[in-house]
């Protein structure tokens, strides 16, 4: 590992130097362990903690298989569903796994006793498998988390409807949580070169995710002077559709839970914001009633602040606690789209609001290749900024996912993997000078480590 690292730091191997590297047999990674599935039940999700179920160890290298690269990985990072596998919620990961390994004989290789997790990456390219010409070991990447057999038809138009699309790291094995991970070629894109690794690393399950959502077409498809309603805007994903409403000339309403996130936001240009502690949002009166008439009172509050106009879409993904007033107050004929539920899967909101308003429920899952080209496009252009506020160790993994599941962050929690340090990785200095301000905006405001 330490030859693989020493080619990468220096910035002057060729890819002739990169493929003759050797190999090592094993390789250190984030896992979870099937024999320890169980190891929560009874507990509420709050309680369940990620740095008892997080290991750090050494698993054999996979093999590679057609279609496929391997990557060393330099930085990745903590999303929610990092925090899902930890806490093997809403199920174990392990069912996936199983699933896939009764795909095909390659799947064979991902229904194993542990699961290496983890939905980013940004490294480089070490082996290519049969079939892969568009990357070389040497090219510096980042991953999208798409994994897609597209052997059905039914996922030629838009390949997150293919009945084998599944998550990588999540639904797959081998993620982006350790010093190697194994990708399909397609999942791969340039690393933005103004950019660091544990920077490049932070944007692509958030971005892409909050690109399909809000501006693709399979999505609410965003123009410009949409009001947006951003639940959790200075989080991993609010943060990207803050930016993204931004930049597409709409207007951001930010919804936030603190003074510290309200600066965030204002940091990235909203002017529109509100701080649902400050203001006492309470939208239900206990575990079976919603409260309308806090549905009323948050309606009355965008008002105010978008000069007595409702909002054109809402972007969703907190669930159950706040999917009956998104349905409220999005205006007649809008759009409420929603991509998670971390705060409970089972919405409940009034019906009346939907169906004799005409509004419209859209349902997002990741992008496909297409989206996440484009949303990381954007990243490289330094139209959009990551949003890494902490950086971790790969020991610190179940730290990092510890803070995540309390909300204990800022924007994005990275983790170095081959890495030694922060700051590495970047080749285009000049467009980083121009964009230091906005990239490093979450760091400055991150809070104390939890």
């Amino acid at each position: 590992m330490e030859s693989i690292l020493s080619a990468v730091v220096s910035g002057e191997a060729t890819r002739q130097d990169f493929a003759a590297l050797p190999l090592p047999e094993s390789y250190r990674a984030v896992t979870v362990r099937k024999q320890e599935a169980e190891m929560f039940a009874g507990l509420e999700s709050r309680d369940k903690d990620p740095r008892k179920s997080l290991h750090v160890e050494q698993v054999p290298v996979p093999e590679l298989g057609p279609g496929e690269a391997l990557v060393a990985v330099m930085a990745s990072s903590v999303n929610y569903n990092s925090v899902w596998s930890s806490i093997f919620e809403p199920l174990p990961t392990f069912g996936f796994l199983e699933r896939y390994g009764r795909h095909s004989p390659l799947g064979k290789r991902h229904d194993l006793p542990y699961h290496v997790i983890g939905s980013d990456l940004a490294g480089v390219v070490l082996r290519t498998g049969p079939g892969v010409n568009a990357w070389h070991p040497g090219d510096e990447v980042v991953a999208h988390c798409l994994s897609v057999e597209l052997e059905s038809a039914d996922g030629h138009g838009d390949t997150m409807l293919d009945p084998a699309q599944r998550i990588w790291g999540f639904e797959t094995n081998f993620g982006g949580l350790a010093q190697l991970a194994l990708v399909k070629s397609n999942q791969l894109m340039p690393k933005p070169g103004h950019l660091s690794w544990e920077e490049a690393a932070a944007s692509g399950l958030v971005n892409s995710t909050a690109y399909r959502q809000l501006v693709s077409r399979n999505g609410a498809g965003m123009k410009q002077g949409d009001n947006v309603l951003i639940w959790g805007a200075s989080g991993g994903l609010g943060s990207y559709a803050t930016q993204l409403a931004l930049a597409g000339g709409a207007n951001p309403v930010c919804v936030v839970s603190s003074p510290q996130k309200a600066d965030i936001c204002r940091a990235m240009g909203a002017e529109a914001i509100i701080d649902r502690s400050a203001e006492g949002y309470r939208f239900w009166k206990d575990e079976q009633t919603q409260d309308p008439r806090e549905w009323k009172r948050l309606g009355g509050r965008i008002r105010e602040l978008t000069g007595g106009e409702d909002v054109d879409i809402v972007f969703e993904h907190p669930g159950r606690e706040t999917f009956g007033a998104s349905v409220f107050v999005t205006r007649k004929g809008g759009t409420i789209v929603t991509c998670a539920s971390t705060s409970g899967f089972v919405h409940q909101y009034d019906n009346r609001y939907l169906w004799m308003s005409l509004k419209r429920i859209v349902g997002s899952h990741f992008a496909n290749y297409r989206e996440a080209w484009e949303a990381n496009r954007l990243v490289a252009k330094g139209k959009i900024h990551p949003t890494l506020s902490r950086t971790y160790t790969l020991d610190e993994t179940g730290q990092a996912a510890y803070d995540v599941h309390r909300n204990l962050h800022q924007g994005k929690v990275g983790v170095l993997c081959l890495a030694p340090e922060e700051g590495l990785g970047v080749r285009d200095h000049e467009l980083r000078a121009r964009h230091l301000d906005a990239i490093n905006r979450f760091r400055i405001a991150a809070p104390p480590a939890g």
